[in-house]
């Protein structure tokens, strides 16, 4: 029997208010977040945290070719996790958007410190279950939590804890009923549920 892991989506500061590309409730999910991660913490289980690294060169950039504002720049304040989201030491770091050819948005497609993929270092950790929050429902949330779903990983998306851009309105509804399709439930989980 596997275990489960909370999977924490690019809470950094370019995408809460005041950021490059922020997401309107960015900072308003950090307290659930973290509220995730201490009953996580409490029960043993694997906590991981995407980041966006991109280059400052890369085509996920307009003046390179892409739809978005630079943001999350390698090594700069706006890449920096959100200073009141409580990760532990000890949460692996998932780093993705660092080819500057490749948008990047699932946290499938990083890598740990060690340069391991992300589904080769759950599978090696027995983890077969994850909670994802984090931001932007509609774009990383949504393909972190698809590509889970073709990875064979069952996903519980925890709806108090996402945001979206809604760049189009509706786009954040429409994500949750693309991964409730792939099989992902929509649920939020309480304490004694951990």
């Amino acid at each position: 029997m596997g275990h489960a892991a909370l999977l924490i989506v690019d809470v950094q500061n370019d995408f809460c208010p005041g950021g490059a590309l922020a997401a309107p409730g960015g900072a308003a999910i950090v307290p659930a977040l973290n509220r995730y991660i201490a009953d996580a913490t409490a029960h043993g289980l694997a906590i991981y945290a995407s980041r966006d690294w991109h280059p400052a060169q890369t085509t996920h950039f307009k003046a390179f070719g892409g739809v978005w504002p630079p943001h999350c720049v390698q090594g700069t304040p706006g890449a920096a996790f959100h200073p009141a989201l409580a990760l532990p030491a000890d949460a692996t770091i998932v780093s993705k958007g660092d080819v500057a050819d490749r948008e990047g948005y699932s946290a499938f497609d990083g890598h740990t410190a060690e340069g391991r993929a992300l589904a080769d270092d759950l599978r090696a950790r027995d983890i077969d279950q994850l909670w994802v929050g984090g931001i932007a429902t509609d774009y990383c949330v949504k393909q972190t939590v698809l590509d889970a779903r073709r990875f064979g990983f069952r996903v519980t998306v925890l709806p108090d804890a996402i945001t979206g851009i809604d760049v189009q309105p509706g786009d954040s509804a429409r994500a949750l009923d693309d991964m409730r399709a792939a099989g992902a439930e929509i649920a939020t989980i309480g304490r004694d549920d951990a």
